[in-house]
C-alpha cells in the first residue's frame, strides 16, 4: 500500500486553490454567494492560501435549508471559501483513494454517476435472470441519516493508514469534524419527525 507524505502543499498551492474555483464555479455562478466571492477573487483566494500555509485556517459555520427530491431532505450547505477549499482538495486526494474503491460504487465519483449504474442494474439483471427468464431480486434501501453517523474516528484512523502528511491529516480532520449542529437544530428535526409520524398515524387510524 502506497503511503503519502507530502501533499499538503499541493492542496493549499494558489494554482491548485484557483483551479479548484474554477471548478466550483462552473454552474453557479449566479448564486448571490459566489458572485460576492468571485467580486474580490484574487483577495479571497489568496487569503485562503495564506490561512493554509500559517495553519490558521477554520472551517466555517454551515447553513441549514429544506428541499424536496421528493422526500423532505434537511441540507447544509458550507460557505463558498470552504467548499473551494473542498474542492482543492479533492484534486489532490481523490487520485490517491478513488482505486481503492470498489467498481460498483457510482454516486460521487468521476466517470460514474446515476446514469452508468442505472447501466449496470440493467446489464446485471439482465444476465442474472437470464434474460429475464429467471426471477430475481433486487434489494432497494436507504440508510437514515447515513453522513450524521459515521464515525469520525474510524474515519480518520482510514485516511491515515495512507495519509502521513500531517499537514494534510490536520486539514481532514478540521474539515471532517466541522460538521456539528447545534443541539436546538437537532431538537427541531426531532420534532418535526414526530409531527409528520403523527400524521402518518392518524391517516392510517382516523
Amino acid at each position: 500500500m502506497k503511503i503519502y507524505n507530502n501533499l499538503y502543499n499541493l492542496i493549499i498551492s494558489p494554482e491548485n486553490i484557483l483551479a479548484a474555483w474554477k471548478t466550483f464555479k462552473s454552474d453557479k455562478r449566479k448564486k448571490p454567494d459566489v458572485a460576492r466571492f468571485e467580486r474580490e477573487l484574487e483577495q479571497n483566494i489568496f487569503q485562503l492560501y495564506r490561512d493554509l500555509k500559517n495553519h490558521v485556517y477554520t472551517h466555517g459555520q454551515y447553513k441549514s435549508f429544506w428541499i424536496r427530491d421528493p422526500k423532505l431532505r434537511n441540507i447544509y450547505k458550507a460557505t463558498v471559501r470552504d467548499r473551494v477549499l473542498h474542492h482543492a482538495m479533492f484534486s489532490v486526494l481523490n487520485p490517491v483513494f478513488e482505486p481503492t474503491f470498489i467498481s460498483t460504487s457510482f454516486s460521487c465519483r468521476v466517470g460514474k454517476g446515476t446514469h452508468k449504474g442505472v447501466f449496470y442494474l440493467r446489464d446485471t439483471v439482465r444476465q442474472v435472470s437470464a434474460n429475464y427468464t429467471k426471477r430475481c431480486y433486487v434489494l432497494k434501501c436507504d440508510i437514515r441519516k447515513f453522513f450524521e453517523t459515521i464515525d469520525h474516528e474510524i474515519l480518520t484512523q482510514i485516511l491515515e493508514k495512507r495519509i502521513k502528511d500531517v499537514g494534510t491529516m490536520g486539514l481532514l480532520k478540521e474539515v471532517i469534524g466541522s460538521y456539528a449542529r447545534p443541539a436546538t437544530e437537532r431538537e427541531r428535526e426531532r420534532e418535526r419527525e414526530r409531527e409528520l409520524a403523527s400524521l402518518r398515524d392518524a391517516r392510517v387510524y382516523p
